[in-house]
């Protein structure tokens, strides 16, 4: 694959294998800055691990992952939930704040602010001293939203972030990522497509392999299932 400007990340024939089981075989693929790349396909696949390599969370067993300039960029994370202890001793603020670390926004005051922000925009300002272990599925799902936003970061990586929440935060998380996809690149992974599509610029099917298209409507590779 030839490099080019524009691109934000780069994969290049990346590969991985746990305990003699390849997850992810001969992964090519670019990402813009700007785009928005939905991530789909079946359990077990290798979505989360392609997510994982992207984040440098993971060092692919053959391969490489290429930034631009040679830079991470600056990444919010919204993780699965279940990778979450929900059990640690923090309140909601506090998990929300972590997102600032080392991008702090210049003063304890002007933190604290940005912190009250995003709690505001998920819908959380109420909980914001609460335990985490006294929160719903939802409710910690949206703090980790805030926490993956708080830096407004540009790059997003989203790993499944529709999961428990109910209808009426989900139509909200729609509109925050209408706002997002105009400064921010966004990963994506989702099961559940039929709005997201429609705001994707790019659609990957992730099994082993993966399948791509510049356009969510315009399918290559033989690819002849719109949504997993």
């Amino acid at each position: 694959m030839k490099s080019h400007d524009n691109n934000l990340i780069t994969l290049r024939d990346v590969g991985m294998t746990y305990d003699g089981r390849e997850v992810l075989r001969h992964v090519s693929a670019a990402v813009r800055h700007g785009d928005f790349v939905a991530i789909t396909g079946p359990n077990g696949g290798g979505k989360t691990t392609l997510l994982r390599i992207v984040l440098g969370l993971l060092r692919p067993t053959s391969g490489s992952v290429d930034y631009c300039g040679g830079c991470t960029p600056a990444i919010g994370y919204l993780p699965q939930k279940n990778s979450v202890d929900s059990h640690f001793p923090i309140t909601v603020s506090e998990v929300v704040a972590t997102g600032l670390l080392g991008r702090s926004t210049g003063s304890k005051c002007s933190d604290a602010a940005r912190v009250e922000e995003y709690l505001e925009l998920v819908d959380m300002a109420a909980y914001a001293s609460r335990p985490i272990g006294r929160l719903s599925g939802g409710q910690l799902q949206r703090t980790l939203l805030a926490r993956a936003l708080v830096s407004r970061p540009s790059l997003i990586v989203m790993d499944e972030p529709l999961s428990y929440l109910d209808k009426h935060f989900e139509a909200r998380l729609y509109d925050i990522l209408e706002g997002l996809r105009n400064r921010a690149t966004i990963l994506l992974v989702s099961h559940e497509m039929n709005t997201i599509d429609q705001m994707a610029t790019h659609h990957w099917i992730v099994d082993k392999t993966l399948h791509q298209c510049t356009s969510t409507r315009h399918w290559v590779d033989g690819c002849d299932h719109k949504h997993d």
